[in-house]
């Protein structure tokens, strides 16, 4: 599945859409330093450090470190996904949407694009506003203030900073979809997880070299992420194909159809949306306490705390059922049943219409179930990792399944490219030889 190096480098083009991608990717490390002015960078830094188990580590995570330092790139690509969920959600319950997306082909796509594009404007104002206010009255543990001169010039500075650079983040995520290689959105997310293991590597080599953490438990730990990594590979890749057959049909004298393909059905076919919702529902008490001093709250966030019983069988529910919500949203087997039974197509045993479609929906289910667990088993891991052996950094979860997806993706489309390119110098070269 890994593309030879020596067929990289040989394809000028290629080549070029690469050094553009990491070019882009560079633009926007450089800007995750950048700070929002008016505030008091070591103030932020304490604040962010007593509140990594709350909604504001999950959201630092996904903007690569921005929101800790609060960059102008703090919010980072978040409104741009959750708008686009938004939407996607809508698209089931609208039947303007719908037709859009079903029924206007290319044209009715871009319509969609740019109403994304419209509602992570707005909900970019909308978090940066709610940011800015809540900046001013916010204190580092020591009590130092975030913001040394509040007013109403702040919080204009900073809506109109953190709106821009949201902006400029999606523009990029645009331009390596369009001019460069893989998805631009999801390498943005992904630049921003993998840029913070050097610093958890650092963290783990300072406990060894301190006498915290022995070499035995390193060797362990070593061992369990390459096994949960490839488990994680393995998985992502997996699928259950359902075959297909076409029938024959006479067209004039000749005969068409009659081929056997399948239907691929991805054992996730959620993806890393489950553990997103599930985790900010369960992070949600704790982001509340951490603004408040309240006695219950207090006790409501302890009883919520990641690496407790309550929260990792909360968690495991949540994905579960998240899983499954999601999977129905996006994977409808009654437009498969419909379009196979249009084309002319069926499964072998299984009669055309509603048979074929419960069908699929049995099979779908099955593996929705397996692939839930699967999940829940991927995000419970790094928990027992830090509570048992005292591991320095998170690894798994909601970052090793955008990390694993957003790279397999990018070399399976880096393989077509190799592959398409191939195919046309072949045709190029045997038109050439008809020539002559």
């Amino acid at each position: 599945m890994i593309p030879k190096m020596d067929n990289i480098t040989g394809s000028k083009e290629l080549r070029n859409k690469i050094l553009f991608t990491f070019a882009l990717l560079i633009v926007y490390r450089l800007g995750i330093h950048v700070p929002v002015p008016g505030i008091n960078g070591e103030a932020v830094s304490d604040f962010f450090d007593s509140a990594s188990n709350t909604l504001f580590g999950m959201f630092d995570m996904f903007s690569g470190g921005g929101l800790s330092r609060l960059s102008v790139f703090a919010l980072g690509i978040m409104p741009y996904i959750s708008a686009s969920i938004i939407l996607q959600l809508l698209t089931v319950v609208s039947p303007e949407l719908e037709r859009l997306k079903k029924k206007e082909g290319e044209a009715g796509r871009k319509k969609i694009t740019q109403y994304t594009r419209y509602l992570t404007v707005l909900i970019t104002f909308v978090q940066g506003t709610g940011i800015a206010i809540g900046l001013q009255n916010m204190t580092s543990p020591t009590g130092v203030p975030v913001v040394p001169d509040p007013g109403m010039l702040f919080v204009f500075v900073t809506v109109i900073t953190l709106t821009t650079g949201t902006c400029f983040i999606m523009w990029l995520g645009e331009q390596i979809t369009s001019k460069g290689i893989g998805n631009g959105i999801s390498l943005i997310i992904f630049a921003g997880i993998v840029a913070g293991l050097p610093g958890a590597l650092v963290k783990t080599f300072r406990l060894l070299g301190t006498g915290e953490m022995t070499i035995f438990v390193v060797i362990v730990i070593l061992a369990l992420i390459l096994a949960v990594l490839a488990f994680t590979c393995f998985m992502e890749t997996s699928q259950r194909r359902i075959p297909i057959q076409y029938a024959k049909r006479m067209m004039g004298r000749k005969l068409y159809g009659g081929q056997t393909t399948h239907l691929p059905l991805r054992v996730n076919t959620a993806g890393v949306i489950p553990p997103i919702f599930a985790s900010s529902i369960l992070m949600f008490p704790g982001t509340i306490a951490s603004f408040s001093q309240v006695d219950w709250l207090q006790q409501i966030s302890a009883y919520f705390a990641p690496g407790s019983l309550l929260y990792n069988l909360l968690f495991v529910v949540l994905i579960i059922f998240f899983c499954f919500f999601y999977t129905a949203i996006i994977f409808d087997p009654k437009d498969i049943a419909e379009n196979l039974k249009k084309q002319g197509g069926f499964i072998p045993g299984i009669r055309p219409g509603i048979h074929t479609k419960e069908y699929i929906d049995k099979v779908l289910s099955r593996i929705t179930l397996w692939g839930s667990l699967y999940i829940s088993v991927i995000c419970v891991i790094p928990m027992l990792l830090i509570n048992k052996l005292n591991v320095p950094f998170y690894f798994g979860g909601t970052s090793l399944l955008i990390v694993v997806g957003v790279a397999i993706d990018t070399m399976n489309k880096v393989q077509s490219y190799l592959i398409t390119n191939q195919y046309e110098g072949l045709m190029q070269k045997s038109k050439l030889k008809g020539r002559l």
